[in-house]
């Protein structure tokens, strides 16, 4: 029984963990797959600060040029999810401009050694497109070892 309670908590702990860093939570709500991933590459919340996540749960009739709105039960669940993993590490301590992960200090300084000539590359297209060069990105793991640039 002892080692049944250690596993378990073991277990939530990895999920807290994986929240605040380059992986999606171990268990992501199908209402968050259906509606975020439907139309993107499905971003750990960690990426983003809590406060980016809800201004842009907020603001879907205008979600990056596309209304995305969805009904007020939904929008809540996806928020709500957000706001439990958000980003509350220092690497995510203020919101970047425009609440876009690409602009963020921490994203710009991971990517610095990419080159211009990469980003315009028609198979990446743009800062944007993760799954380009992040190959689980789907899977939610964006880890260096995971990564292939395109030629």
């Amino acid at each position: 029984m002892t080692k049944f309670f250690a596993v378990a908590v073991m277990s939530l702990v990895a999920n807290v963990c994986f929240a605040d860093g380059n992986r999606l939570p171990n268990s992501v709500p199908p209402i968050v797959k259906q509606e975020c991933a439907s139309c993107h590459t499905l971003y750990p919340p960690a990426f983003l600060p809590v406060d980016s996540w809800k201004r842009i749960m907020a603001g879907l009739e205008k979600h990056y040029g596309t209304d995305a709105s969805v009904d007020a039960k939904t929008n809540l669940a996806i928020t709500q999810w957000l706001a439990q993993y958000g980003g509350t590490y220092k690497r995510v301590a203020g919101a970047p401009p425009n609440d876009r992960i690409t602009e963020s200090p921490w994203f710009i300084k991971k990517h610095n050694g990419v080159s211009a000539s990469v980003w315009k590359n028609p198979k990446i297209k743009s800062a944007s497109n993760c799954t380009a060069c992040h190959t689980a990105a789907n899977d939610g793991i964006y880890e260096d070892d995971s990564i292939k640039i395109p030629k």
